[in-house]
């Protein structure tokens, strides 16, 4: 029996509390990447269901299928590496997070994601990302792609989707900040020639941010920018021999004045996010509006995997 072809790129699956988000990209030789599926379902009582109809709507058997986990469903951890050979790092590393997991490390899948050093830098231990997640959550998880016929050959985390968007974005030879926000919170990543190097989670959601009224709004701006301020600061200090040259945001379009308030605390310059400088996706003209962007941020870059 011939296999079936698959499309080029990858499908991301997300699952939010309240909706699917869903997005294929086609990466192009000499040309930026193009947008070919999106789409946003509301989550309803049967997630089995909505998932197969999704799957026979979009014809997801055809695709490389990836999951993103959300905030919450996994825990990354920044360690130094055990000191044993390649082949047993990774069962090692089980061993070194084990006191750091909310649940015991035998009920754990882990993987790790190693963070580029400085080579020119002496004394600097090697650093790398363990990045954990309960069986109890991803057992039940992976049945519902089987059992909804989705063919789910790889699971991602939002750190690395938002990586992926930021690479898009990079100047030659210098680090990028970007901070996006979702109904999870603010997650704010440093990456440096397409590799993260560093992420935080920052407490201050989208909605908050909406449904504050003026006053908790004004306080909720200044931790955020604080936060980053500090972030922005450890990382200069732990990575010198990076030069981040601007601070990307997610787009905000009910809250314009939160760039004019981060502008004035950190220095360094504040943008706004515009996929439309390095996405092509003329099917999806939905992706012009700033709201849409936000929605489906971190679902395109898990479709941006390599």
């Amino acid at each position: 029996m011939l296999r079936r072809k698959l499309h080029d790129g990858w499908m991301s699956v997300a699952i939010a509390p309240d909706r699917f988000d869903l997005a294929h990209v086609r990466r192009r030789q000499g040309r930026r990447p193009e947008v070919v599926v999106l789409r946003s379902q509301p989550r309803a009582a049967d997630d089995l269901a909505a998932l197969r109809a999704l799957c026979k709507g979009l014809g997801l058997g055809r695709y490389r299928c990836s999951h993103l986990l959300f905030d919450g469903e996994y825990q990354m951890l920044q360690v130094e590496p055990p000191e044993v050979p390649a082949a047993e790092v990774k069962q090692a590393l089980r061993w070194r997070i084990k006191d750091m997991l909310n649940y015991p490390v035998e009920a754990a899948t882990v993987d790790m994601l190693e963070i580029p050093g400085d080579s020119g830098t002496a004394g600097r231990a090697k650093q790398v990302f363990a990045v954990a997640a309960g069986n109890e959550l991803l057992a039940p998880r992976i049945a519902l792609f089987d059992e909804a016929r989705v063919p789910l050959a790889a699971i991602d985390i939002p750190e690395l989707a938002q990586r992926n968007v930021s690479a898009l974005f990079e100047e030659e030879n210098r680090g990028l900040a970007l901070l996006a926000f979702d109904a999870a919170g603010a997650l704010l990543t440093f990456t440096f020639r397409g590799e993260l190097i560093a992420a935080r989670r920052i407490e201050v959601s989208l909605p908050q941010l909406q449904q504050a009224d003026s006053a908790r709004r004004e306080q909720l701006f200044e931790r955020v920018a604080l936060e980053a301020q500090r972030s922005l600061d450890n990382f200069d200090r732990q990575h010198g021999h990076i030069s981040v040259t601007r601070l990307l945001v997610s787009p905000l379009p009910e809250l314009p004045e939160f760039f004019e308030y981060l502008r004035k605390d950190i220095p360094l310059p504040v943008e706004e996010l515009d996929l439309s400088q390095v996405l092509d996706f003329p099917a999806l003209p939905e992706l012009l509006l700033p709201a849409r962007q936000s929605q489906c941020l971190k679902a395109l870059g898990a479709a941006l995997r390599g």
